[in-house]
């Protein structure tokens, strides 16, 4: 029974994620006490299983409305399902634990397609999302109850069904004489505000544009694959920001649209770096990559400035995702936001790399102990809603 595992002191469990930018398998081992605003965490370990080429292809084929097959999709959600569950087993083997020692699995699972904006179709307005990567799998191979698809129920209540780690940074962030700002920069860039002392229905999130994503694509693309991400931002420190075509960039209609606003690869995939690539042609590849990352830097400052800072006066921004790595994106945030402490979410014990994953584990945790895990401010759901389905394992 799940109550068994309900009434433990402390509750193992893995969190797993794949991003926008494809690249892996994030999955972290937390041990978990509590729940809600009692939730106390220690990241026992933490891995990122890297894709091959070809299934980090396949993933970003399955993606696109042009080439998505519903053949390669259905395979691909058994073929995650599996890699998942190698994830899992992986992780319990370098923290030096038993599977049957692990109490729950969070999985987020990977995302083929994202559609907030409501549509009518034979009169039924209509929004959805797809998330990968079997779940039934995942337990079948561990044994591990498994709690996954977390976005789908937050849809059904109106909301985008993202971004659903603001209600994680609540839980670990929220100060009571501090407002904060928690920023992950993922393949999508996304920001939690946590004014002083506020109550979870006050707290506002959304994203801001594209993290990683297109620096990622980019570099994919022009090492022929030998490359996935700018090591340490390098490049991007010795290139230069072409502003023709950074202005052009700015003018994404997603980045005008007020919160609660939430997107992917759909905006900031693979057509439109394409489209990037063709405006910028004769550009050196390093002024590219130097453009891109300032774009990034721009969205997230600009989000701040006309839609957080007006009503708030920020003491702090702790940042997480890769691109905490890249140092020019870090050190242009820092030039751009001088009023504001910079700190890094491993400042409070929580691995930057890890975080998402992190995530899953305490948003599965709250599914399992009943309790609601979005913020209706954060994704614009009419009301809060327990997420995720769960697949009971041979734990319960």
């Amino acid at each position: 029974m799940l109550q068994s595992i309900c009434k433990k002191k402390e509750r193992l469990i893995v969190g797993l994620m794949s991003g926008s930018s494809a690249d892996g398998i994030d999955a972290a081992l937390v041990k978990v006490s509590g729940s809600g605003k009692s939730t106390s965490i220690q990241t026992i370990a933490h891995d990122t299983l890297r894709f091959s080429g070809k299934i980090r292809e396949l993933i970003l084929k399955c993606s696109h409305p042009d080439t998505g097959r519903v053949d390669d999709i259905c395979r691909l959600n058994s073929l995650l399902g599996e890699l998942f569950a190698q994830a899992v087993i992986h992780i319990a083997k370098k923290a030096d634990y038993e599977l049957s020692q692990i109490d729950l699995i969070g999985s987020h699972g990977q995302t083929i397609h994202h559609l907030p904006s409501p549509e009518k179709i034979s009169g039924v307005e209509v929004t959805s999302t797809l998330q990968i990567g079997e779940p039934s799998i995942i337990v079948e191979r561990t044994g591990i109850t498994t709690i996954a698809d977390f976005r789908p129920r937050d849809m059904a209540a109106g909301g985008q069904g993202a971004p659903l780690v603001s209600y994680v940074d609540y839980l670990l962030f929220s100060h009571p004489e501090k407002s904060r700002v928690a920023l992950n920069i993922g393949g999508i860039a996304n920001i939690t505000v946590l004014p002083a002392g506020s109550p979870a229905e006050e707290v506002l999130a959304m994203d801001t544009g594209p993290g990683n994503i297109l620096l990622d694509q980019l570099i994919y693309m022009i090492t022929g694959g030998k490359n996935r991400y700018d090591l340490d931002g390098k490049r991007a420190s010795r290139g230069k920001v072409d502003q023709r075509i950074l202005e052009r960039l700015l003018e994404h209609p997603f980045l005008q649209k007020p919160p609660p606003k939430s997107t992917g690869r759909e905006d900031f995939g693979e057509a439109y770096l394409h489209w990037i690539m063709e405006m910028g042609k004769g550009t050196e590849w390093d002024n590219l990559i130097t453009t891109l990352a300032e774009f990034t830097v721009r969205t997230i400052v600009n989000s701040l400035e006309m839609f957080v800072f007006p009503y708030h006066e920020i003491d702090e921004l702790i940042v997480s995702g890769g691109g905490v790595r890249n140092f020019y994106i870090w050190h242009r945030l820092e030039e751009s936001l001088p009023q504001q402490r910079m700190l890094i979410s491993d400042d409070f014990s929580i691995p930057s790399d890890a975080k998402e994953a992190v995530a899953f584990a305490i948003l599965a945790n709250e599914t399992l102990m009943g309790h609601e895990g979005n913020l209706p401010r954060a994704t614009g759901a009419r009301h809060r809603v327990i997420l995720g389905k769960i697949i009971p394992g041979k734990n319960i």
